[in-house]
């Protein structure tokens, strides 16, 4: 019996290349990126993973990925993007494709990869959704709102996929290192430290530590793990 397929989107990014040297031990993984095509051939390179272009705004750009890893037996949803900005100067196409992004491809790409879950009966979905989700962010407005709905569409879709031997969960990160903070300040990043009781921020281990405990408990669905440090 070959190894089981694993299904990673945003596998370039810092959390997602965590997420692929975990998983690649003991997984056949198909990993989505973006623009990052020196990154995606380094992880195929060093974990025999397998990249996939996809844009998660792009209904048939999901739609081709589903076809080629619909045997998956887990999923994690990672892709995402982020926006600081006032929200009165939102624009449009920018709320449109951070909703797209971050929420309605997330639904899009479980609801296809689940139908072939259920019809295997087992599986596992892991959301990664943010620490904004849960309390909100002032000028993380639409991106807060995205992410608080990735934990409505957890809990909802763990209970309608438990029968199946399905389970679905979700990561809420806290402040992570990683290039998608690079726009912070040292001062802005001293100021996340002192507002976690650990006092520091999180490595993108953590997330996939965290992820592994979810893929191998079979007794946890429908729950939010915070992985924050405590911050509030």
């Amino acid at each position: 019996m070959g190894k089981r397929t694993a299904l990673i989107t945003g596998g370039t990014g810092a959390i997602g290349t965590a997420l692929v040297r975990e998983f690649a031990r003991d997984y056949d993984v198909v990993f989505t990126y973006l623009s990052d095509s020196a990154q995606a051939e380094k992880l195929r390179s060093e974990y025999g993973a397998k990249p996939v272009r996809c844009d998660l705004s792009e209904a048939e750009d999901i739609y081709a990925l589903a076809e080629q890893a619909k045997e998956c037996s887990l999923l994690i949803n990672n892709a995402g993007i982020a926006q600081i900005k006032l929200f009165t100067d939102v624009t449009d196409e920018e709320l449109d494709r951070m909703i797209s992004t971050d929420l309605t491809g997330t639904m899009r790409l479980s609801r296809e990869i689940s139908r072939g879950m259920i019809r295997a009966h087992k599986g596992c979905i892991i959301n990664i959704s943010s620490v904004w989700g849960v309390y909100g962010a002032s000028c993380e407005v639409p991106y807060s709102a995205a992410k608080a709905g990735i934990i409505g569409f957890t809990k909802a879709l763990a209970k309608e996929l438990g029968p199946s031997g399905i389970r679905v969960n979700c990561i809420a990160p806290g402040v992570i290192e990683s290039p998608m903070n690079g726009h912070l300040t040292a001062e802005e990043m001293q100021e996340l430290k002192d507002s976690t009781p650990l006092m520091r921020i999180g490595t993108p281990e953590h997330i996939s530590h965290a992820a592994r405990f979810f893929e191998s408990n079979d007794f946890t669905t429908g729950q939010v793990l915070g992985v924050d440090g405590g911050f509030m």
